[in-house]
């Protein structure tokens, strides 16, 4: 008897486990939505009709990271640390990729913002983060990142950092005739 309720106890336990790590991502995006954390940005955006009316200009400095997952054996950097910018004008930044394997690889780049609370003010126009990067064995490749700050940056917010994580999704993809090519 002790033996089927300790098994009852088991299962319902692993069982409210798995339901636990299934809405906790739902509940993580939540928290983040909240405290501003995790910084996500999304696909391209731009500037609100609101924003663009907004004529005071102020500068501010951001800042550019950028680190490669630990299986991901690329070269992976920004040609400039940081660069001082005025809101609601566009910039560019330019990020060198360099596959040193003696094979085609795919990497997808995932990007936040930091503080979180800026991530809604950082408006990304053009992306390499928006699309995977499919580079031959040895090839060296620069993209860059076109961006406005938004003029409703609030004022106690002086500096954003832009980071990127490079991320080998080579396996997850399926193996297409242009990557066999390589």
């Amino acid at each position: 008897m002790e033996i089927k309720k300790t098994v009852k106890n088991l299962l319902g336990i692993a069982l409210g486990m798995f339901a636990f790590g299934f809405v906790l991502v739902p509940i993580y995006d939540v928290f983040c939505e909240i405290t501003g954390l995790n910084g996500k940005v999304t696909g391209p955006s731009f500037l609100s009709e609101e924003s663009q009316a907004i004529t005071e200009q102020r500068e501010l400095l951001v800042q550019f990271m950028t680190h490669n997952n630990e299986s991901m054996p690329w070269e992976f950097d920004s040609e400039r640390s940081q660069m001082r910018v005025l809101t609601g004008n566009q910039y560019e930044a330019m990020f060198v990729f360099h596959n040193k394997t003696s094979k085609p690889m795919v990497g997808q780049v995932i990007p936040s913002v930091s503080p979180g609370r800026g991530a809604e003010y950082f408006h990304k126009t053009e992306c390499f983060c928006f699309e995977q990067q499919l580079l031959a064995a040895g090839e060296r490749i620069e993209l860059p990142v076109r961006f406005i700050v938004d003029p409703a940056l609030p004022k106690e917010i002086g500096s954003l950092s832009l980071g990127y994580t490079l991320f080998d999704i080579t396996d997850r993809i399926e193996i297409t005739k242009d990557l066999a090519k390589l």
